[in-house]
């Protein structure tokens, strides 16, 4: 018996490889068609090791320089000093970690919690899509804004995390709507028909059958997710709704106009610009990777 199961094991591994070799091949060869996706990749690659590496070069609390109190950009500081004398472009590099990590958790939760949510209501039908998407509904009624302002009075965000897990509960509720109308629309193909004539369970066909068909879509959402994610926690700090307790990019927007004055003062320009040329490039990157990923995904697209 065991001479029949080594030689099927194997074989199943060495498949399974083959197919993880050709779908990064396909992957390449996707990204290699347009520069631009590369461009966007490596951008998005830059930002995910400046906010993993970048602040363990710099201490947690940045020194200032009393001599150099709102500096314009120079070959010493590429954008320039803070009104504490501190360097605007470590300022961006330590700030990013919150930013991008409250952002993936926002993302994660998101889309997780919407693409379950979606797929099971569309699939099951009768009570179980009637129930779930009465509760979805009333979360989409739900006002974010005004509700961050309630939790922001008894809750301080300091954490990136705590920040993420907010937005991503106050988010999910269209990720959900537009999974489910898709998995009603796929649910009346052929191979979901196979499935449940072969008697597959409601588990296999949604994780098997369903979910890879659209993993486009969802990955799209969670890259977008990232994107809202940001624009959302950077307003509120800019805003000044969230306490300055930690170091982002909102709060650096925040201090440069309220405090630095840097809309009607030359020098503290690039302390305004510097965030903001963060965001767009985030922006651009996520752009440019969602391009590629109906190609990345279809294997009839990556082929041609």
């Amino acid at each position: 018996m065991s001479a029949t199961i080594i030689p099927e094991t194997s074989g199943g591994i060495s498949t399974a490889s083959a197919m993880r070799r050709n779908f990064w091949r396909g992957v390449w060869r996707v990204m290699r068609r347009k520069p631009s996706r590369l461009a966007g990749a490596v951008i998005l690659a830059g930002f995910v090791f400046m906010a993993v590496f970048g602040p363990m070069f710099y201490p947690d609390n940045l020194p200032g320089d009393a001599n150099a109190i709102t500096r314009p950009p120079s070959w010493e500081h590429w954008f320039g000093t803070d009104p504490q004398g501190r360097d605007v472009l470590a300022l961006v590099i330590t700030g990013s970690r919150y930013v991008l990590l409250s952002a993936a958790v926002t993302a994660l939760i998101t889309v997780v919690f919407g693409t379950g949510l979606g797929l099971f209501s569309g699939f099951k039908r009768g009570r179980w899509d009637t129930v779930l998407m009465r509760v979805t509904d009333m979360k989409l009624t739900i006002p974010g804004l005004p509700l961050l302002l309630v939790l922001a009075t008894v809750w301080k965000f300091g954490n990136p995390l705590q920040m993420g897990l907010v937005l991503g509960l106050l988010g999910w509720g269209g990720v959900a709507r537009a999974v489910r109308a898709q998995t009603l629309s796929l649910r009346e193909r052929g191979f979901i028909e196979a499935a449940r004539g072969l008697g597959l369970s409601t588990g296999h066909i949604i994780g098997k059958e369903l979910l890879p068909s659209m993993a486009p879509y969802i990955a799209m959402n969670m890259l977008i997710a990232v994107t809202g994610a940001v624009y959302a926690q950077v307003g509120l700090f800019f805003l000044g709704v969230l306490p300055y307790e930690s170091n982002n990019w909102g709060v650096m927007l925040n201090l440069a106009v309220f405090q630095a004055g840097a809309m009607i003062t030359p020098y503290a320009i690039g302390y305004l610009l510097a965030p903001l040329l963060a965001i767009l490039l985030l922006t651009l990157g996520i752009v440019l990777v969602v391009d590629a990923m109906d190609e990345i995904f279809n294997p009839r697209l990556r082929e041609e």
